[in-house]
């Protein structure tokens, strides 16, 4: 890659792609969904980690096997071989041809085409951590957590080279610690249900950009009733207002913005003269 994360910061708003862009018969965290995330604009690409029986790494989000697999055991309870078996439906529930990717597939497949956000590292972080050394693609991960001492322990005694971005609601009380911690931190994601949280304020964003860190924001919906970005999101971008949804997030400042709708952010964006801090 050309430039890396601070860099391209400087530059542009870093879209996310969560799981990839998924449709039609294209099911989401494969390899077709990122490669569609990618060609329509994406900087990086979010994928989950689950782990076999017999200890192989793939990409899927765990607890979601009944609805993306129709089937109703676990992932971890199935060897390598039973997991290659298995095959992801669409969106109305039919077989399609896609199995699951391991996470050496994945790296392998978008090393130096985009960054990417490993999720459920902390579940097994030494085995996916030597899994990405070994790809020599640290520099191209970012991880994610509630900095809780048990996930601070982990950095400092197992990776505290890999880029780390604590999750905050609300407030961010642990900046001056991690910023003297001996770990990788880049920035923090920060959850708000109100525009007058600190960390959704200006203040508050000029703050970590002073001290080189990173803001991610959310514009995707887990639950509805859960509000990430307090409402300015994928759906009010879509259903009501992008300048609504995606524009007050951009023109607040934010450095990330993780989305469902990568092509339709990346053009908003685009026309609206949002994308670029700087001439590309």
């Amino acid at each position: 890659m050309r430039k890396g994360l601070q860099e391209l910061a400087k530059e542009k708003i870093i879209i996310v792609a969560h799981r990839g862009t998924a449709g039609g018969n294209i099911p989401c965290n494969t390899i077709p969904a990122y490669r569609t995330a990618v060609s329509q604009g994406a900087d990086m690409i979010e994928i989950d980690v689950d782990k076999s029986a017999d200890g192989e790494l793939f990409i899927f989000h765990p607890g979601m096997e009944n609805p993306h697999l129709r089937y109703s055991g676990k992932i971890g309870r199935l060897t390598a071989e039973e997991v290659r078996g298995l095959r992801y439906v669409n969106y109305d529930g039919t077989p399609t041809q896609f199995s699951l990717n391991t996470l050496d597939e994945v790296l392998e497949e978008f090393r130096g085409k985009c960054f990417i956000n490993v999720d459920k590292f902390w579940s097994n972080p030494e085995q996916i951590y030597k899994t990405v050394m070994r790809h020599g693609m640290i520099d191209q991960v970012v991880v994610k957590a509630a900095p809780d001492g048990g996930v601070l322990k982990i950095l400092r005694e197992l990776a505290p080279d890999i880029p780390f971005m604590p999750i905050v609601r609300g407030v961010h009380p642990m900046h001056a610690e991690l910023m003297s911690s001996g770990i990788n931190y880049v920035g923090a994601e920060v959850l708000f249900k109100s525009e007058d949280a600190e960390v959704a304020s200006e203040s508050f964003i000029d703050m970590m950009h002073r001290d080189g860190k990173l803001v991610w924001v959310n514009s995707i919906i887990y639950n509805w009733r859960d509000q990430l970005s307090a409402g300015h999101s994928d759906d009010t971008a879509i259903c009501e207002s992008p300048e609504l949804g995606w524009g007050w997030l951009a023109r607040r400042g934010f450095d990330f913005i993780q989305t469902d709708w990568v092509s339709m952010l990346s053009g908003y964006l685009k026309e609206n003269g949002l994308l670029y801090k700087t001439l590309p």
